[in-house]
């Protein structure tokens, strides 16, 4: 495609950095590693960070470390990557669907609170593309449950004034190239709770009592003990390394897509289009710059396939789990606002490269394969 819908901002002193990762003879989770933890859980106001080997893994830490198993029911979005749900299932719990705000792509309160049963274990809110959902009014609509941040997409995302991730109980985080930063693959999981930390540290080396690092720090003669039934959800130091420089470029990476989707805006304003942008409790990193069709428009897949033909990549809209066949026969309410995303939206190239005259060329595009005429 000419104008593809993503493309990672990685340069030489990324390279450069995996280079010596390489050459220091430390490649799997080491010093690189714990650094790496430390100053993204500082950028996001967390007090520890536990790095891991995706977000998806990352989920399924959090909701094993607070004890999610058969019989217990957890909140979600269906309206997310289908990771989301698939935690749920890797517990043995059973996801229930709840419906989002179609203004942002996120649950509510109102959503939330109409899905809570007596059997709900914990409730897993995600900040969807980067907007940030407006995790307080859920909190407080789930009481004593436990809510947990699905952040994958958020890093550079803003709620309350704060960063995405200050004062959350968990929250899951993902280095997945589609997201502004990346380690190729990669998660995390931060949290302010020090023995929470300590134990997904555990969880994710096999629930050894220390770690390979640790043991390498000791200077003598240790032998560990595996304390529990645990997994292989290592971070290398080679991606840590990588993920230190990107997080350098976080600042700049946001500021120059929130410009690009400032442009969408003003190219998109005369079609009648609306697109996703900032709600009232934060601002989003536009991790992805969605926009919703009209009621009339031609199916998504003739759009999406007039786009291309044009030399646009763009892709459909945020998921929906419910709708999709290892789904299928799962019981969900009424998710109208859910339903209506899925159908209607699809996600517009948004990257460092992107110009003007290609923000230009993608909404000339658009408006064609839509049939729409500036108003």
């Amino acid at each position: 495609m000419a104008i593809p819908v993503m493309k990672p901002l990685l340069g030489e002193e990324e390279a450069l950095a995996a280079a010596e990762a390489v050459r220091s003879g430390w490649v799997a989770q080491g010093p690189r590693v714990a650094k790496f933890e430390q100053e993204f859980a500082a950028r996001v106001g967390a007090e520890h960070g536990i790095a891991v080997s995706s977000c998806t893994t990352a989920l399924h830490l959090c909701l094993h470390l607070l004890g999610v198993q058969a019989g217990d029911e957890v909140v979600v979005p269906s309206l997310s990557f289908i990771a989301t749900a698939n935690a749920v299932r890797y517990c043995g719990g059973t996801p229930v669907f709840a419906d989002v705000d179609p203004l942002t792509g996120n649950l509510t309160a109102e959503t939330v609170a109409a899905a809570i049963t007596p059997a709900t274990k914990a409730v897993l809110v995600v900040h969807q593309g980067g907007v940030p959902a407006d995790v307080k009014s859920i909190v407080a609509a789930a009481g004593d449950i436990p809510v947990v941040e699905d952040a994958a997409c958020a890093a550079g995302s803003t709620l309350d004034g704060k960063p995405v991730g200050s004062g959350a109980l968990l929250a899951a985080w993902s280095f997945h190239p589609r997201k502004l930063l990346t380690t190729g693959e990669g998660g995390m999981v931060t949290t302010d709770n020090a023995e929470w930390a300590t134990r997904l540290r555990r969880l994710r080396e096999h629930g050894m009592s220390m770690s390979a690092a640790d043991r390498h720090a000791a200077g003598g003669a240790v032998v560990e003990s595996y304390v529990e039934t645990a997994f292989n959800y290592r971070l290398t130091d080679i991606q840590a390394a990588v993920g230190l420089v990107q997080l350098g470029r976080l600042d700049g990476i946001v500021e120059q897509r929130r410009a690009l989707a400032a442009r969408y805006h003003e190219l998109l304003a005369p079609l009648g289009l609306r697109a996703v942008t900032d709600p009232a409790h934060g601002t989003t990193n536009y991790q992805s710059f969605w926009v919703a069709l009209p009621e009339d428009a031609p199916p998504l897949l003739d759009v999406l396939s007039s786009l291309a033909a044009a030399g646009v990549s763009a892709r459909r809209g945020i998921m929906a789990a419910h709708l999709e066949p290892a789904y299928d026969g799962h019981p969900h309410p009424a998710l109208p606002g859910t339903e209506e995303l899925a159908r209607r939206s699809l996600i517009l190239p948004l990257h460092h490269e992107l110009t003007d005259a290609d923000q230009k060329h993608v909404v000339g595009a658009l408006a064609e394969a839509l049939g729409l005429v500036a108003k």
